[in-house]
């Protein structure tokens, strides 16, 4: 029985430390026109858990999604990243704070140019926060490269 309930704890102990990530990416390259891509970055998220916008309301305190394109001299990032997807203006009305969330699904869009012929890859991290009503998970990076052909 003590074994039986050691090899329990053990299992349950482990279970719990286990890190959770409520979100799947998917990353996606498109030609547009000659020499311009539109990068695509896609957030899949589970039942109950929101991801914050990159643009938050002054008195926000959530964590904005924050996406990084590794400096490559033979691309050019064009303009800032697009959201596409149902954006939430949440409003906690105990604490008088708001925030500009995703559920479900969001879609980060970057155009992309190419310098020259050479080709290359598009690379980068992103840097978000989910939360669901009972709690929020620390800050967490995923990184991406896509080549452009």
């Amino acid at each position: 029985m003590k074994i039986l309930f050691a090899v329990l704890f053990v299992f349950f102990t482990a279970c719990s430390g286990k890190a959770q990530d409520p979100v799947s990416w998917s990353f996606s390259a498109k030609k547009i026109a000659d020499k311009t891509y539109e990068v695509t970055m896609t957030a899949n998220l589970q039942q109950g858990w929101h991801l914050y916008s990159q643009t938050q309301p002054e008195d926000a305190i959530a964590i904005p999604t924050e996406i990084l394109f590794i400096k490559n001299p033979l691309l050019s990032v064009e303009g800032k990243t697009r959201e596409v997807g149902k954006m939430e203006k949440y409003h906690d009305k105990t604490l008088d704070l708001s925030a500009n969330q995703y559920s479900g699904k969001v879609a980060f869009v970057q155009v992309i140019k190419v310098k020259g012929n050479a080709r290359t890859k598009a690379g980068g991290t992103i840097e978000y926060q989910t939360c669901n009503d009972v709690k929020c998970l620390p800050p967490k990076k995923v990184s991406f490269n896509l080549a452009l052909n």
